[in-house]
């Protein structure tokens, strides 16, 4: 009786208590912690999104003011960026799965892995406690000079975010610490998964860039205090600078986003391909080249607002980094090429992921060139880009690598249905919201307004009627998921046949993972290699 007792022993029972799980050290339930928090930070930015596409149904009123419009989609910009987007899979898939993978049993500092989460959940309480204190209306980057003398609580929303920074910046020390001197015998560079190699490359970025935005906010915060004269033109500032230092960090917080997306990706197309990846040390050397290049584009987001000069040359910078994109895009569809392809719902997220990212990345191509994005510039056409970027990249990469990795969290299967059922409401609902904004962009219906002329009416409510379609597709799989863990069918170890190491080991896994650690004697997606 003991010895069954002993099997059923995991990460999730191996101590009771909610204080069990706020001071673990373990890298697998901080993992939770931080998925079950950064869905809450969802869920509001979510409904700020549903409340702003409401009022968006009329050029005229129907429930919020302007002031109250712009603190809403402040609020929503603000939460789904820093809150959600930026951790999302670096902070719950990476934590999670980045010791698994290489063989270790936690990450290299636990207590400061805690101390990440801990310091994530205190900017998190000053972020909502600016919705309390006088919401902002600046907008998620908070542009001088307006962001100093607006009477809202930009200080307390600044000062989260601030918070966040630092652990943004932690977590990024830890995956380098952890990679570098953690792997399992025999895992070389060029043996280790892929999306390991994309939080490497991410981690690079955290650690680099993520401190220029807290020096951006402390400047802010001083001025705004002291009225010292930096950024308002008013009092000797210039306020290009700040968007300068702002998008010097922003930019490069792109591929903190997109980065561990695509490290998803490699991972579930070799699996329901059941193909090695096609060019894996393509894949990896893009993988640092983008987090290189990223901190050389900020300006395209300034090419207005820059000398002709420098607008060429960010516009070329843009091109030059679209290309180890590609290259990994062209990688994942020579992968899918003559593989055993199963179109398990993973998967089906790859595929939305291909066709929504490859029309934001095409999109960003055109806001590059200069002719165009003179036209283009803070219209619709960049809100959709953006999204089908953030949205179409990020979270769809976010949502596949969740169910891939649920049996291996939990050791229960969610219902293939239901979860069928969701992803077409999703991509339905996502595509009807987003694609129309680039028809509106394009018309010249400026981003951010409060009002419209009633030509841009009927594009406003196709889209609001998609985000309907968007918002059940996600309460749908909010159900079955918590249904997967009230009572969803047991999971096996490997239910998908992967070959990555954390399939080696129990669903969910006990405490300490490996009683031993594994030695690593081939590539992780070796597929078509027979075993001796």
């Amino acid at each position: 009786m003991s010895k069954v007792e002993v099997v059923k022993k995991n990460y999730l029972n191996h101590k009771d208590g909610i204080l069990s799980w706020l001071f673990t050290l373990d890298h697998k339930r901080i993992g939770i912690m931080y998925l079950v928090t950064i869905f809450a930070a969802f869920a509001l930015g979510g409904f700020s999104a549903l409340l702003l596409r409401f009022e968006l149904l009329s050029p005229d009123k129907i429930i919020l003011t302007a002031k109250q419009y712009n603190q809403a989609f402040t609020l929503h910009g603000a939460i789904m960026v820093f809150l959600f987007i930026v951790p999302s899979i670096p902070a719950t898939l990476g934590n999670f799965f980045l010791p698994l993978q290489i063989g270790a049993n936690d990450v290299a500092f636990p207590k400061l892995n805690l101390a990440s989460y801990h310091i994530y959940l205190l900017g998190a309480l000053f972020c909502i406690a600016s919705i309390i204190l006088g919401s902002v209306d600046t907008g998620w980057t908070f542009y001088t000079p307006y962001s100093t003398t607006t009477d809202t609580a930009v200080i307390t929303m600044v000062t989260g975010v601030f918070i966040l920074g630092f652990s943004s910046i932690l977590t990024g020390v830890n995956f380098i610490s952890t990679i570098h001197y953690l792997r399992a015998p025999g895992m070389g560079w060029f043996r280790m998964p892929l999306f390991v190699w994309s939080l490497y490359a991410t981690a690079i970025i955290q650690v680099l860039a993520t401190p220029v935005l807290a020096i951006t906010l402390v400047l802010l915060m001083l001025e705004r205090v002291w009225g010292i004269g930096i950024f308002d033109p008013a009092i000797g500032g210039d306020p290009v600078l700040f968007q300068h230092f702002f998008w010097f960090y922003s930019h490069p917080a792109v591929y903190i986003m997109i980065l561990p997306a695509m490290g998803v990706m490699n991972e579930v197309v070799t699996t329901f391909c059941r193909k090695n990846i096609f060019g894996y040390s393509a894949i990896a050397y893009s993988s640092i080249a983008i987090a290189v290049i990223s901190f050389l584009v900020w300006g395209h987001h300034l090419f207005t607002s820059q000398s002709e000069i420098a607008a060429t040359i960010f516009s070329f910078l843009t091109f030059l980094v679209a290309i180890p994109s590609g290259i990994k895009v062209f990688n994942w569809i020579a992968t899918m090429y003559g593989g055993s392809i199963d179109l398990k719902v993973p998967f089906l997220y790859f595929l939305g992921f291909l066709i929504l990212f490859v029309v934001g990345g095409f999109t960003g191509i055109f806001l590059g060139a200069l002719a165009i994005d003179v036209h283009l510039h803070d219209t619709y056409f960049v809100v959709a880009h953006f999204h089908y970027v953030m949205f179409g990249g990020t979270l769809y990469a976010f949502l596949s690598g969740l169910h891939y990795w649920w049996p291996k969290m939990f050791g229960k299967m969610y219902s293939e249905k239901l979860a069928l059922l969701s992803y077409w409401l999703i991509f339905a609902g996502f595509n009807l919201t987003f694609f129309i904004q680039f028809i509106m962009g394009s018309k010249g219906m400026p981003r951010r307004y409060y009002s419209y002329i009633e030509e841009f009416q009927i594009y406003h409510q196709i889209s609001t009627v998609g985000s309907w379609l968007l918002g059940l597709g996600f309460i749908v799989m909010l159900y079955y998921m918590v249904k997967s863990i009230v009572s969803g069918e047991k999971a096996s170890d490997n239910p998908w046949g992967s070959l990555t190491l954390e399939w080696t080991i129990p669903s969910p896994p006990e405490y300490h993972a490996f009683h031993e650690s594994p030695v690593v004697t081939e590539g992780p997606y070796e597929y078509g290699v027979e075993e001796k």
